[in-house]
């Protein structure tokens, strides 16, 4: 196991899925470190490439589950969405939307765009039915599509 090849691979991946759940840059940093410290104190054989990928969504994913069920978290203020480290402004502005939405959407729309998961994939990552996966989709797609709209009419106001 090369975990500097592991890190160069899945590095992108964890801070995404951490921006999601925790929607705060500093936050996720912690939570890149601590999915890898995890990798590095209990070293692993990966069957696939696939399999690395979901064992990497999964820890991370249940990693700021804890975080946000601390009471440390709970009570600091995390205020604005700081800016994103990403080459694309649009992408940027795109994971900013994303972010804002509830989180059942953000996991979806993450799963099925950024990771490309199918919607039975994502439905055993988030034990859910497909249907419900199928619903907060389209409701997510709706709600980005309402906030992209709204932007753009600001943007042409101005």
């Amino acid at each position: 196991m090369n975990i500097k090849q592991i890190y160069e691979r899945q590095v992108k991946r964890v801070y995404c899925t951490a921006m999601i759940y925790l929607k705060n840059k500093e936050d996720a940093e912690d939570a890149v470190q601590n999915v890898f410290i995890k990798l590095i104190e209990k070293p692993r054989e990966f069957e696939s490439l696939e399999h690395e990928k979901a064992w990497f969504i999964m820890v991370t994913k249940n990693y700021c589950k804890d975080v946000l069920k601390s009471s440390w978290f709970r009570k600091v203020e995390l205020g604005d969405l700081p800016e994103l480290v990403q080459e694309d402004e649009e992408e940027q502005e795109l994971l900013v939307h994303i972010c804002s939405l509830g989180k059942k959407y953000r996991e979806v729309i993450y799963l099925y765009y950024y990771e490309e998961y199918s919607v039975k994939e994502i439905s055993k990552i988030l034990q859910r039915k497909e249907s419900t996966i199928q619903t907060q989709l389209a409701t997510a797609r709706k709600k980005l599509r309402i906030k992209l709209e709204q932007e753009e009419m600001l943007w042409t106001r101005n």
